[in-house]
């Protein structure tokens, strides 16, 4: 990605090899941004020397619930009086375990109201001649569902007129709902309509039709404290794609567990059980008047080795029950290497998350510092990267041999930490060594071709593996619903896609919509990748016409301190006068990443950003795509970086022995270097500078 691209420096380098295992390639976030602020209780008896407090209330009980609980335990080891902060569940105020699931239901049992009540308030709101066109309405439809290839089925609609007042029109659609579960009622205007329930429709094909009616029913109640349990399931992952479709679907109002029970024929099983969320920032009435309820967030440490960040967060989503979008982090650190950053993840206690601490060690993953926070994350708050290097298979270049190679890395280093680097995007950036790099994903995205970022984003890699031969089936067959089959669980990306083409097929509607079923921050990440792309074409354009001068027409950032002024109005274009006159230096340069919002340098780099983007079909592009819900402001990028505390040594075959000698046996000698870089600077591309070769 990089290999015809600038340095700034005149050294002659030298050759080695990096990331030759994880432990050779460490990175750690510089200061967790102060906002987390630390609660105390919520820390590891091991971390603070102190047991945990316990919380005095017990297991909440519902007073009202659609089936009868015998009293047992709450959780695998949860036991009546006052539970282990490690054995409640996500969020709720004191005791809050998920209260047991019951054995099956009697097929008798009641649920809410009988059929004959509903009929009888049906009938008095709607008066029989419409009531009765209801019921045949929904008949039909259930017909129609049952021989699934009719392909209008899910369009269908019935009205059941105007009904002006608002309480009435209230009533009838909680009666309609109870009553006829698979369907749902909205209103236009003062008209009401009915039309099927996608979404029962699409449990049923997961679970026996009654539980469908009876969660919907369950769904549609809302009573507090309530909860709804599934008929015992022993087969993992089963529960597992009925847990997403509950997080997918209703997650912002449904929580899922699993809990161990004893079925009719009284052996062991599991059971997933559904309760409603608290709300965030819910008031709620105390003694001493209102006292306000916050969302829940737990901060840690994340120490990940050869991981991707978005792979990690599918593996702990999965864990945890929540979804990827539950989780923020400041910025996407190296797959190559070992990590540690801080995150934060919504909905989830400090006690759960360590619950799963020995599962994600299995997986490259530890959690640290967990800690309860008071919000979510942002990418790029962070003050940088510190970074530990080391670098193997030392060597001069081919070219190269008049000098000493402790010469030659000593002339590197001090050249870099004088003269800076070229701000290159690194190539982990575009998917180094894969395929389909992420850039032209992105640059179908921006040209709405919807169907090719689709089958770009499965194109496999040449090896056998259950991810790769997933994607080789779905490209080879668009069988999106068999290729879910095929794919482990921890693929979120590609699973929610699929999800979405399995439902609405795979042409652009479907694909569109399939793009929209995974978070915004993943669908934004293909986008700015071409971005990337394109800066770092121009970055290399700029110093080959221009070299370090500051010319005409460049961009560099005012040096006023004026809070007020917009992003724009900080970068200022060069003047004749201020070019002749030396004003600037390159250090002060900036090139834009594209974006509907940034100006062009108005010199040749500027020609030569409008006709690049011309090559991509580009030349009209707003940087606003509306179906995906995308916006591409664009920002600035200085041209150069620098980098701080840089040190190194060198060090021979017997570990922890530095070199001192003049000459070096190349052979049996590394390098270890470490700095720090400011965000979104890439240690690769600083390597590159230093070493004058490419990765």
């Amino acid at each position: 990605m990089l290999r015809s691209f600038s340095y700034v420096t005149d050294h002659t380098g030298f050759c080695g090899t990096i990331k030759n295992s994880p432990s050779d390639f460490v990175v750690t976030e510089i200061e967790v941004p102060e906002h987390l602020l630390r609660d105390t209780r919520a820390e590891s008896p091991q971390e603070t020397g102190e047991e945990p407090l316990e919380q005095s209330s017990s297991c909440l009980r519902p007073p009202k619930k659609l089936r009868t609980e015998p009293p047992g335990q709450c959780a695998e080891g949860c036991h009546g009086g006052a539970p282990s902060p490690s054995q409640r569940g996500p969020h709720r105020e004191g005791g809050d375990c998920f209260p047991p699931p019951n054995k099956k239901q009697r097929e008798d049992e009641p649920t809410l109201k009988s059929g004959l009540e509903e009929a009888g308030i049906l009938d008095s709101l709607l008066g029989e001649p419409m009531s009765e066109l209801l019921y045949k309405f929904a008949r039909d439809l259930k017909d129609a569902w049952d021989l699934e290839n009719d392909a209008d089925a899910g369009s269908r609609e019935f009205s059941l007129g105007p009904v002006l007042d608002k309480k009435n029109r209230a009533d009838l659609h909680s009666a309609v709902r109870q009553k006829f579960p698979f369907l749902v009622t909205v209103t236009k205007g003062n008209e009401m309509i009915v039309k099927g329930n996608a979404d029962y429709r699409e449990l049923c094909q997961l679970v026996t039709e009654k539980e469908t009616s009876d969660f919907f029913k369950f769904l549609d109640a809302k009573l507090e404290n309530s909860t709804f349990s599934f008929e015992p399931d022993g087969d993992k992952e089963h529960r597992k794609v009925v847990h997403h479709f509950i997080n997918r679907r209703f997650g912002k109002l449904l929580e899922t567990k699993s809990f161990a029970v004893t079925d009719v024929n009284d052996q062991p099983n599991m059971s997933i059980m559904v309760r409603f969320r608290e709300k965030g920032w819910s008031r709620k009435r105390s003694a001493g008047g209102f006292q306000e309820k916050h969302d829940l967030y737990t901060a840690f440490t994340l120490q990940k080795e050869n991981l991707e960040t978005l792979e990690a967060i599918g593996f702990l989503a999965a864990e945890l029950g929540v979804l990827p979008s539950d989780f923020s982090y400041t910025g996407i650190k190296d797959k190559k290497a070992i990590t540690y950053q801080p995150m934060v993840v919504k909905k989830v206690t400090p006690e759960r998350l360590k619950e799963i601490g020995s599962k994600m060690e299995k997986k490259g993953m530890r959690i640290h510092s967990i800690h309860s926070a008071c919000q979510h994350l942002r990418l790029g708050q962070l003050k940088g990267n510190h970074f530990d290097i080391v670098v193997r298979d030392l060597k001069h270049h081919s070219h190269d041999s008049s000098a000493d190679l402790k010469e030659r890395i000593s002339e590197a280093m001090e050249n870099v930490e004088t003269k800076g680097f070229v701000n290159y995007y690194g190539p982990q950036r575009f998917g180094q060594g894969q395929n389909v790099q992420t850039d032209q994903i992105g640059l179908a995205l921006l040209n709405e071709k919807m169907v090719k970022a689709v089958k770009l984003f499965f194109t496999p890699e040449d090896t056998d593996d259950p991810v790769n031969n997933a994607k080789r089936y779905f490209l080879q067959t668009e069988d999106a619903k068999g290729a879910l089959v095929m794919l482990p669980e921890f693929k979120v990306r590609e699973k929610m896609l699929l999800r979405a083409l399995n439902r609405y097929g795979v042409n652009h509607e479907g694909c569109t919509k399939g793009w929209l079923n995974i978070p915004h921050s993943m669908r934004i990440f293909y986008v700015h990748a071409y971005c990337s792309k394109i800066w770092n074409e121009a970055a290399s354009y700029r110093l080959k016409i221009y070299g370090s001068k500051v010319v005409e027409g460049d961009l560099v950032f005012s040096e006023e301190n004026d809070e007020n002024a917009s992003l724009n109005d900080k970068v200022h274009v060069v003047t004749a006068p201020e070019e002749s006159a030396n004003k600037y230096s390159i250090n002060q340069v900036v090139l834009p990443m594209v974006g509907h919002s940034i100006k062009y340098p108005s010199n040749k780099v500027g020609q030569w950003y409008h006709e690049r983007l011309s090559e991509d079909e580009l030349q009209m592009c707003k940087f606003r795509v509306s179906p995906l819900q995308l916006n591409i402001p664009g920002c600035y990028r200085p041209i150069l970086k620098n980098v701080q505390n840089l040190s190194y040594f060198l060090e021979g075959s017997e570990k922890g022995i530095q070199i001192e000698d003049n000459h070096l046996n190349e052979s049996k000698v590394s390098l270890h270097v470490s700095f720090d870089l400011d965000p979104s600077c890439y240690a690769t591309v600083c390597l590159r500078e230093i070493m004058k070769c490419d990765f």
